[in-house]
């Protein structure tokens, strides 16, 4: 579905990334793991064209994304979240999600200035798909809340509702379960599943690892930018290259 071709990013003296290539399989759950500074969130940044490669390619079924703006590669069907989830605190969490289904419709100034039968569809259809985003991540009964004011959890699961109002063919999701309770990770992960269930590859984040390790079909492995190792969590969990730069002991294979 996605195709890494020897990317590179620096930033100055500073290499992120480096000859990182790997691919990112259709209707799996992909997970990037390593430890703090590796490149992980950098590479995100690179696929969802927040930032450009220094060298390389990105192909998404196989169509050439390298460089393009993230609009433009949200609108291919490449949706993503991010570490601190940032909403509209003062919104309700129902118009929060109305902006993320914006980039599938059309309506520009004009529609604004004569309240044009387009503009009024596209609302309507904004709203649509904002409430079934919410119905989706079990969030409904929020829906008119203050977005300010719901809990963590909830704040992430309406950062899945936002990637999934932009109708994503692929979701990037950067530390899903950060901050957030052992309860409810295991809700959250269900949730991911609920995402591949429905036809929607997942590639994800994430250092907790017996949430990694019960979830992904494949991991990467970065450390300094680089990819040291790539595999299912059964052959990651036993890589003694993988073992010493991040796992430790304690996630090794008995």
């Amino acid at each position: 579905m996605l195709e890494i071709r020897n990317v590179t990013k620096r930033f100055g003296g500073l290499t992120a990334v480096h000859d990182v290539s790997t691919t990112i399989e259709r209707g799996l759950v992909n997970a990037i793991i390593g430890p703090n500074g590796a490149g992980k969130t950098t590479f995100f940044n690179l696929v969802s064209g927040t930032i450009a490669p220094t060298t390389g390619s990105i192909v998404f079924e196989g169509r050439d994304v390298t460089g393009l703006r993230a609009d433009q590669v949200a609108r291919l069907g490449i949706s993503r979240t991010f570490q601190s989830t940032t909403l509209f605190d003062m919104a309700t969490v129902l118009d929060n999600l109305i902006v993320g289904h914006r980039l599938r419709t059309r309506s520009g100034l004009v529609d604004v200035l004569f309240d044009t039968k387009r503009l009024r569809e596209e609302e309507r259809l904004c709203r649509e798909k904002a409430r079934e985003a919410l119905d989706f991540v079990g969030l409904s009964h929020v829906a008119q809340r203050l977005a300010g004011d719901i809990s963590q959890e909830e704040r992430k699961r309406v950062a899945f509702a936002l990637a999934l109002a932009t109708e994503p063919k692929l979701v990037l999701l950067d530390e899903p379960a950060g901050g957030v309770n052992p309860e409810e990770t295991a809700g959250l992960a269900e949730l991911i599943r609920k995402f591949v269930r429905h036809g929607i590859t997942v590639c994800l984040i994430e250092h907790k690892m017996d949430m990694i390790m019960s979830l992904a079909d494949r991991i990467m492995v970065l450390n300094y930018g680089e990819k040291i190792a790539e595999g299912t969590p059964a052959e990651i969990r036993s890589n003694p290259a993988v073992i010493d730069a991040y796992l430790g002991s304690e996630h090794a294979v008995p």
